[in-house]
């Protein structure tokens, strides 16, 4: 009862767009599920225990624990390097491990193969092109990596050293420390990253379709655009959903009941850093390679293809792919924070289960693969709502929709550092409530808002498999640009499409 008089002091506006965004969630997921089930029962047992789906299964989590494993060891040691230890040139280690996220997947992908193979880059080395799984884990292992690392820095940084000198004081040598106390300490920060890391695998489509390696997404776009049976599509669409509820059903799992936090009060004593010694050169060779693949080559690469066809570069295809690219993301960047804005204030300001309940479902948004989310709005819109078929605007609200979480997350957070005394007081003066929230707390979230805008923006244009599946006919955005040349081993095409995107995703992240 309590809990509902405080939302009943809320204005009703403020609920339409949670129930948007509710809605722009649940409901297409609910025509997906429509869809599939229209086959009849011996089809649809056929559909479901199809020998090809196991296949698919086993490649997909096969790449998903690699490319988990591959940007753990790449992550961790850069993160205790930077944390941990007096290592020379520390800014450029943490730059190093947070560059790539600059790089999308499938420009990663694109670079390692315009680089490998007999007329690549990197020919003179007899590198093999790379493809497949082993070149799939390479390109999403290097691009996923920055997700741990960024986690595990923050982690170690947060730890307080105290447990480790106990530790120390019972005869514990340093080697032990490290698997007894500060590994069990990271396990958050481990799943945090891994989640995100796990995600991304689950449901990428760019790198595995340049490898030519067959994973659910990309088995999905393949059924839905160059296949009559779009119901197969739609159960393979859910096949990978659940693999998905299953990883966040384990990740929740396995922190349930778990504390982390410290029990005394007082400062955290200052992090001990150690000399390298014997050890550096290691550390400076590993770092280097780091920097190698994850930097250098996909750049020199695009440099090097960029020389080769520049007399060819169409200037004016080039300008329309980064123009069709701004006037879906931005949008969508915007579209994004004014939903994510009372979301997050009905979050913070009343806790409720009807609150926690659309927070939740924001964050379900994000965790769909992209194909799968894009595959549930067509039949959503083929059904209720054609003139949205293959528009913009379900572009625009399918960028804002998924990538949600992005502009929710900093806007939230800066509000739970606003106090709501400020804005109690602005009422108190007779002020309107929209007008006090505006002239108090408002100014205190802009750079929560700016950074969540900025986040959404950066993940939209990047986007592939949505852009695809949802763009109108005869709109190419940079990352189409970069697939569809990259796919026919165009790299000289596709390079300067690549340097743009590259170009205007660093901005972001720097």
């Amino acid at each position: 009862m309590h809990a509902l008089n405080n939302l009943s002091r809320f204005r009703w506006y403020l609920w339409i767009p949670a129930a948007l965004a509710v809605a722009g969630v649940l409901v297409p997921l609910a025509y997906l599920i429509v869809r599939a089930l229209e086959a009849d029962a011996s089809t649809l047992a056929e559909l479901v225990f199809r020998g090809r789906n196991l296949r698919l299964a086993a490649n997909t989590l096969a790449l998903t624990a690699s490319v988990l494993a591959l940007a753990t060891s790449i992550a961790l040691p850069l993160a205790w390097l930077v944390t941990r230890t007096k290592m020379w040139g520390q800014s450029m280690v943490t730059l190093l491990g947070v560059i790539p996220l600059a790089v999308p997947g499938y420009v990663m992908a694109y670079a390692l193969m315009a680089a490998t193979g007999q007329s690549g880059f990197l020919g003179a080395t007899g590198l093999p092109r790379a493809s497949g799984f082993w070149g799939a884990t390479l390109a999403l292992g290097v691009y996923t990596s920055p997700y741990m690392f960024l986690s595990l820095r923050a982690a170690l940084k947060g730890l307080d050293p105290s447990l480790e000198d106990a530790a120390r004081t019972f005869g514990m040598n340093q080697k032990q420390v490290a698997h007894r106390v500060v590994l069990p300490q990271l396990r958050p920060a481990f799943l945090s990253g891994g989640l995100l890391i796990s995600l991304h695998a689950l449901g990428d489509f760019g790198v595995v379709s340049l490898m030519r390696f067959e994973t659910f997404s990309y088995a999905i776009y393949l059924q839905y655009s160059s296949a009559f049976d779009r119901t197969y599509a739609a159960w393979l669409a859910l096949m990978l959903l659940v693999m998905t509820a299953v990883l966040l059903f384990f990740e929740a799992k396995l922190l349930k009941g778990k504390r982390f936090s410290r029990t005394g009060s007082g400062a955290i004593n200052p992090i001990e850093r150690t000399h390298l010694g014997r050890w550096s050169i290691p550390a400076f060779v590993f770092v280097a390679v780091v920097g190698l693949v994850g930097v250098v080559v996909p750049i020199s690469t695009i440099l090097y293809w960029l020389g080769q066809g520049f007399g060819t570069t169409n200037w004016m295809h080039l300008a329309e792919a980064l123009l069709h690219s701004c006037m879906s993301s931005m949008p969508a960047a915007a579209l994004a924070g004014l939903l994510a804005l009372p979301i997050a204030y009905l979050a913070v300001r009343k806790e409720a289960p009807a609150t926690r309940f659309v927070e939740r479902i924001t964050y379900l948004g994000y965790s769909i693969p992209p194909l799968a989310f894009a595959l549930a709005l067509i039949f959503f819109s083929l059904r209720t709502a054609p003139f949205l078929y293959q528009s913009l605007g379900l572009l625009i609200i399918a960028y804002a929709i998924h990538f949600l979480p992005e502009a929710y997350g900093p806007i939230r957070n800066t509000l739970y550092q606003a106090p709501p005394e400020i804005e109690e007081a602005g009422r108190s003066l007779g002020r309107p409530p929209v007008r006090a929230f505006l002239n108090t707390t408002f100014p205190l979230l802009r750079p929560g808002i700016a950074a969540g805008l900025a986040l959404t923006f950066l993940s939209a244009i990047k986007e592939l498999p949505i852009t695809f599946l949802l763009s109108p006919l005869g709109f190419h955005t940079l990352p189409m640009r970069v697939w569809s040349a990259a796919g026919e081993s165009l790299f000289g095409l596709a390079a300067p499409y690549a340097l743009l995107l590259i170009v205007a995703s660093s901005s972001i992240v720097w």
